[in-house]
């Protein structure tokens, strides 16, 4: 670790050619990806500090890293983290293959002293300590257990053999169920729009379904801020067919009948390689509501996309009945907390006893549905 040189960045491209190198990993997350990155910087232009370490001449990682300013704090944190399902960093392979075999205190010293001056705290979020049968290099950081994991679906050879990780006979006799009520309402079809024009109407109608709901709920609408829409909708244009790249792809379950071309249920998923994240997922409450149509399109997408190179169907970060009924993997996630100053070292023992005290009502579900209930009535 002594021989490994940071340096620290304040724009993407210089690191262009390296970062896309790194990223054709398949281990590697898409939202570390240059494309995914470099739509949020557009929308949202916050400072860059972008960690590069460089080992006997070559690039041994890149971290992505904005700087995040909040009542004074200065956090560094992933591009994007907000709304990132899994992180990992970009590693080459000999560093990544290293997991926890590097010197984690020297490691921490050097990170401490290149984001000097940057910010107060480093703050890593929602990183698995293995994914996909590698450790990640950052094992040993000061880490503290993130509040969600995520759930993912592995695909087998067939839809019917990765059906048998689940309750398939349960799950064939409710999709039998729910074609039969969608059919007696009119018909549905599972449409994937092909122009680009489609995909950003499609995503404005998620805007406004997902508006509705969190409304309904209390809930801040986490969708609703300028930034965030223009992130996503430059999304929807990262594509590279070549490389089995989709910065986001919008699938629908549009009715036929009396209902028309009427969206039941939407949802947005990302694909890098042989790994698929679903991002986020809506339906329209005000119709056929006794078919489960959001349920309906998940299995429209999953065995749709059967036969086309996908190792992994990701659910993405939160404990949520349905993620559970199809994803029988769990995956525990955790963020790194590095102090930088002294103001970062009390904004780090914050965050750990804020993250644990979540997990706590998470793990007690009457704890975490009253908290729920008074989080909806103060908005």
């Amino acid at each position: 670790m002594a021989k490994i040189d940071i340096s620290v960045f304040d724009a993407m491209r210089p690191l262009e050619d390296d970062w896309r190198a790194m990223e054709t990993d398949d281990l590697h997350s898409l939202h570390q990806s240059y494309d995914w990155c470099a739509a949020w910087v557009n929308a949202f232009q916050r400072p860059l500090a972008i960690l590069k370490g460089t080992y006997a001449g070559e690039t041994a990682f890149i971290l992505p890293i904005e700087i995040v300013r909040s009542r004074g704090l200065t956090v560094a944190k992933f591009i994007a983290a907000d709304h990132s399902n899994i992180n990992t960093g970009l590693f080459s392979g000999s560093f990544a293959e290293s997991g926890g075999s590097i010197d984690a205190e020297k490691f921490a010293a050097q990170l401490r002293q290149a984001l000097k001056g940057h910010a107060d705290l480093l703050l890593l979020q929602n990183v698995p300590l293995e994914w996909r049968g590698r450790q990640t290099p950052l094992t040993g950081l000061p880490m503290v257990q993130n509040q969600n994991d995520a759930y993912q679906l592995p695909f087998l050879s067939n839809f019917e053999e990765t059906l048998k990780q689940l309750n398939a006979k349960s799950r064939r006799k409710k999709f039998r169920v729910q074609s039969r009520r969608l059919e007696a309402a009119g018909g549905v079809e599972h449409t994937i729009p092909e122009t680009s024009e489609e995909q950003h109407h499609l995503l404005d109608i998620f805007f406004r379904l997902k508006s509705i709901r969190f409304a309904s709920l209390g809930l801040r609408d986490v969708f609703a801020d300028p930034e965030t829409q223009a992130f996503l909708h430059g999304l929807i244009d990262k594509r590279d067919d070549t490389r089995q790249y989709l910065g986001l792809q919008m699938h629908a379950l549009r009715l036929k009948g009396e209902n028309k071309d009427r969206i039941a249920a939407i949802s947005g998923i990302s694909r890098k390689g042989d790994h698929v994240i679903c991002q986020f997922g809506a339906i329209d409450e005000d119709l056929v509501p006794d078919t489960s149509p959001g349920e309906f399109l998940y299995w429209q997408t999953i065995s749709g996309l059967h036969g086309k190179g996908v190792a992994v169907f990701d659910f993405g970060l939160g404990d949520q009945t349905y993620k559970r009924s199809w994803a029988p993997v769990e995956t525990a996630h955790y963020d790194v907390v590095l102090p930088v100053s002294p103001f970062g070292l009390a904004a780090g023992a914050a965050h750990r006893i804020v993250t644990r005290g979540k997990a706590h009502i998470k793990a007690r579900p009457k704890l975490y549905k009253f908290a729920q209930n008074i989080r909806a009535r103060i908005g």
